[in-house]
């Protein structure tokens, strides 16, 4: 097929493929997919978008299929890689021209021939860089624009490459363009504000269009071209004129006025100035230092004086904000605690800001951030007044929105200057003592902008507030003061003391904290009562009562019933979706601390979370705070908990679902939640058995929620072992087959333990279903597995098996003997002797004490093999009872520390958590489990006088020569009285 009738071809798909009807649009998307592994497909695509006179949607949908041919066939390594002689061809045909008259087309193709720059450019594409700037050059206005679109996006794209050998040739690139690029920028700046004065406002807007490109190629230069920036007289020369630059686009904003076309962008082209500096002093700091002083007086005088007034506009602030805070925090412009230590630079630039940062800019900086930007604004205030949850949920986003920003520059001044600092704030706060009257505005701004900032400044002024004192004599009449106008105090106070709680603040005072809590939980304003202001007295991610070192439960639990209903009142008066996951942050916390004694207080929640389950389904952030909310609800109902498996096992069983959608979102809460289910859960049901078909595919993820799955499986094993494992093992024991393949040491041990505990849980049955993982189990321990946590594991295993189900460990011996081709008391001896070899690798006493046991069990016996390695059995065991025996004081008689009985019921302290109904079973099961059933010192003495019952006095004797004395004396001794 010739091109013409190949570009026909491609053309009639394309505009198919623009189509609303379905009908034309898949087949057609399909063709175009399967050509796009052909030949000459992207020169077909490169003409049809270069052609003006095609429709638009044609054209651009030409440009996507071309960019994303880009990603998948252009690297030399792809499968289906386009041919050099074709990527030859597309090279040239894309730098032909620059004259494409869309824009958004336009932008297109400057992003994909920057793709094919980032793989080819410079070594396969030299002559790119050379036509770009020869075509910036042109008279012919969208051409020069067009082509310096490109340059912008070829310049980024090869500034982001981070290999050391792109960086060099990035800096090569960026030596050999820089001048040209500043004189680019210098000459469309100038001819843009020539052409404001003259006022010609079109010409105008062209030239300020191509003034923001070159500077964003020159961004890309200055900051990643070079790796001494500070040697280059064109850098920092540039650098300086930056702040020549900003003086005049900002005085240029107040002369065009906010109606003119050019606004916008000038605003844009001036933040992107500021973004050049922070850029430069984020890679370079040390670079940075000889324009400290400048970037400072600047920054300090457009944000703190006058000079600013009726220039500076709001994301003009933020940046001059986070420049004066960059510096100030710069790890780079610290000296070390010990002066001589310090880099020159470092006390350069630690001198320069001293110096520039006196008690009296100190003073006037703090001043004015407290009395000026942390006033709330006459929007927001409407907005409290108007929408009030909305005003609660502001995003608190420090880099872009001014009060946010505001605060961390605030903080990060008060933590390096507290010493000037702290007396200016404690006088702003002693001019406001008293309650302020209602009807000054002014004042009950300028005390809820103090009241922040002592907030935020908690730490600092540890040593300076007695803030129990504050708050009993003033800030407790703030909260009585029912005025509608002093909502905004109250809202603020609630705060501060919520900021302080952990700081400073007595015990003793908590019931009246509650207090005041219920009181403003009725309050008739919902900001008031807005978990974003309450949740620093109660919620999950602030120190506060509930959440800090010395919350006492039974401070709280007078209070309990009456919060805990105000709340649940609250989550269904509130609309906004981060507001009522705030709500339930809270509750969950509240449930968390509270533990058991929330159970009578439920009831309503319970009823009520189906229902916002039901309507949150758009709102997965919301569902992970619902999920939450039943992880804490649940363990607070222990057992009780299974009243809510009609709604609970659901919402485990769609979070869990990878095959569903939102599982994304709710997968980790989910599976928590799932966990606490099943050791929380009296007893096994169906519904509950049928929800582990989610996990064979979860184990298939093999992500970082592997454990919280082994947990699971532990935690179904441990609640019926015989129904579960007959249900799922066959198909769990595929799965950790598959995982052991391609899994670390740690993950190995995590897989092990499931096994381990199923043999524990149910040693018949648990070794039956799990049969086919136990050869690999057995070859690990006779190989001598290096990873010392692994073979532990394997030695626990095999001890379990030889221990509790004999018959399996001697057809699984034979088994093995067959593959190792070996006689099967001579693989038996190799075991033993890498087992006592070993020993040392298994550190918990539990295991200790099995292997012991275990070794125990193959006595009495009159195999040549057992009795040659009778020295190495009794030598284990000997140790084991060096672990395991605690001597009696009283009577110096030693006994087994691990033996547990059903009399033994340990009694719980205040602040311990009453235990789970799987902390039941486990105890059940251990009161079974021979290593806490059996006495070893029993165990021992019993199989040692069977051996010579069996051998007789003398062969006994003969046997026992081959021990060492030291542990003979030392068996003697454990032994003695029996």
């Amino acid at each position: 097929m010739d091109m013409d009738s190949a570009s026909s071809v491609v053309l009639q798909a394309l505009t198919q493929a623009t189509s609303q009807d379905t009908a034309l649009l898949k087949p057609a998307e399909e063709q175009l997919r399967q050509w796009e592994t052909q030949p000459g497909f992207y020169s077909v695509l490169l003409n049809i978008f270069n052609n003006h006179m095609l429709d638009v949607n044609v054209r651009w949908l030409a440009v996507l299929y071309f960019k994303n041919g880009i990603d998948r066939y252009w690297r030399r390594v792809a499968p289906h890689a386009l041919s050099e002689e074709e990527k030859t061809s597309l090279r040239a045909g894309l730098i032909t021209n620059f004259n494409e008259p869309v824009n958004q087309i336009a932008t297109q193709i400057a992003v994909l021939i920057a793709k094919v720059a980032r793989l080819d450019c410079p070594r396969q594409w030299p002559e790119l860089i050379p036509i770009l700037l020869e075509s910036v050059k042109g008279q012919d206005g969208l051409r020069q624009h067009r082509a310096l679109l490109t340059f912008y996006h070829v310049t980024k794209t090869l500034a982001s490459k981070r290999l050391a050998q792109d960086k060099r040739l990035f800096q090569d690139l960026a030596s050999g363009i820089y001048s040209f690029a500043c004189s680019l920028w210098s000459h469309h700046t100038d001819c843009f504000l020539q052409q404001v004065v003259a006022g010609e406002q079109a010409q105008a807007l062209g030239s300020l269009e191509r003034t923001l490109l070159s500077l964003k190629v020159l961004r890309k230069l200055t900051v990643h071209g070079f790796q001494e920036p500070q040697q280059n007289v064109e850098v920092m020369g540039f650098l300086n004129a930056v702040f020549e630059r900003l003086k005049q686009f900002l005085e240029c904003s107040r002369q065009v006025g906010p109606e003119s076309p050019c606004r916008e962008k000038l605003e844009k082209t001036t933040i992107l100035y500021t973004k050049v500096l922070l850029d430069f002093l984020e890679v370079h700091p040390c670079a940075f230092i000889p324009l400290i002083q400048r970037s400072l007086e600047f920054a300090v005088s457009y944000v703190f004086t006058p000079a600013g007034e009726g220039l500076a506009f709001e994301r003009f602030t933020v940046q001059c904000m986070n420049l004066i805070k960059t510096i100030v925090k710069n790890d780079a412009y610290k000296p070390c605690k010990n002066m001589e230590d310090s880099k020159p630079e470092s006390l350069e630039a630690h001198k320069i800001k001293t110096a520039f940062f006196t008690h009296p800019t100190l003073t006037e900086i703090g001043r004015r951030l407290v009395s000026h930007y942390f006033l709330l604004t006459e929007e927001e205030l409407a907005m409290w007044e108007e929408d009030p949850e909305s005003f609660g949920t502001l995003t608190d986003t420090w880099h872009t929105a001014t009060n946010p920003c505001t605060e961390v520059l605030f903080l990060d001044i008060f933590h390096n200057y507290s010493q000037t600092l702290t007396p200016v704030l404690l006088e702003m706060v002693q001019n406001l003592q008293g309650p302020t009257n209602v009807e000054d505005p002014v004042q009950l701004l300028m005390k809820d902008a103090v009241y922040n900032a002592v907030g935020l400044a908690a730490y600092e002024l540890f040593d300076n507030v007695d803030f129990d004192q504050w708050f009993k004599n003033q800030l407790l009449c703030e909260l009585q003061v029912r005025h509608n106008r002093y909502k905004l105090i109250r809202r603020r106070v609630i705060w501060l003391i919520g900021q302080w709680i952990s700081v400073k603040f007595k015990s003793d005072l908590r019931p009246l904290l509650y207090e005041v809590i219920l009181s403003l939980m009725q309050d008739p304003d919902l900001v008031v009562r807005d978990p974003h202001t309450q949740r620093m007295s109660l919620s999950l991610n602030t120190p506060s009562p509930v959440d800090d070192f010395e919350f006492r439960t039974e401070q709280f639990l007078p209070y309990l019933e009456s919060i805990f209903s105000l709340l649940f009142q609250l989550l269904q008066q509130v609309n906004e979706c981060d507001t009522k996951m705030q709500v339930l942050h809270v509750i969950s916390c509240v449930i968390e601390r509270v533990s058991i004694q929330i159970r009578p207080y439920v009831g309503c929640l319970v009823q009520y979370l189906p229902l916002l389950w039901r309507q949150s389904e758009e709102h997965n952030m919301l569902r992970c705070a619902i999920l939450t909310t039943l992880i804490h609800l649940v363990q607070g109902l222990g057992a009780e908990s299974k009243n809510l498996y009609p709604f609970l096992l659901p919402v485990i069983q769609l979070s869990t679902d990878v095959s569903q959608p939102p599982h994304v979102y709710l997968l980790e809460d989910g599976l928590e939640l799932w966990l606490v289910t099943l050791e929380n859960s009296p007893a096994i049901t169906p519904e509950l058995l049928r929800i582990f078909q989610n996990m064979p595919a979860l184990l298939e993820l093999s992500s970082e929620n592997l454990r919280t799955c082994f947990q699971i499986v532990n935690a179904y094993i441990y609640l019926s072992a015989s129904d579960f494992l007959q249900s799922y093992a066959e198909g769990l024991c595929k799965s950790f087959c598959d995982l052991l393949k391609d899994i670390t040491n740690e993950g190995q041990v995590q897989v092990l333990k499931v096994v381990e505990i199923a043999l524990k849980v149910s040693p018949v049955l648990g070794a039956h279903m799990f049969q086919p993982l136990l050869p690999s189990v057995f070859r690990g321990v006779v190989d001598g597995e290096r990873y010392p946590v692994v073979m532990s594991t394997y030695l626990g295993i095999m001890g379990r098996v030889l221990l509790q189900n004999a018959s399996f460990f001697s057809v699984l011996l034979t088994q093995m003997a067959g593959e190792y081709n070996q006689e099967v008391g001579q693989l038996l001896g190799v075991v033993i002797e890498m087992w006592v070899d070993r020993m040392d690798n298994i550190t918990q006493p539990e295991r200790r004490k099995l292997s012991s046991l275990a070794l125990l069990s193959l006595l009495p016996s009159d195999n040549s093999v057992v009795q040659e390695k009778f020295c190495g059995i009794v030598n284990i065991c000997v140790e084991a009872l060096h672990d395991v025996m605690t001597e009696d004081s009283d009577t110096g008689t030693f006994k087994d520390c691990m033996l547990m009985s059903h009399l033994e019921e340990p009694k719980l302290s205040d602040d311990e958590e009453p235990p789970t109904e799987q902390d039941k079973r486990k105890k059940l099961l251990a009161l079974e489990d021979p290593v806490h059933s059996v006495s070893l010192q029993q165990y021992v003495y019993e199989k040692l006088k069977a051996q010579q019952a069996l051998m007789g006095d003398q062969g006994f004797g003969a046997l026992m020569e081959t021990v060492d004395t030291e542990i003979v004396r030392q068996l003697q001794e454990f032994l003695q009285g029996l």
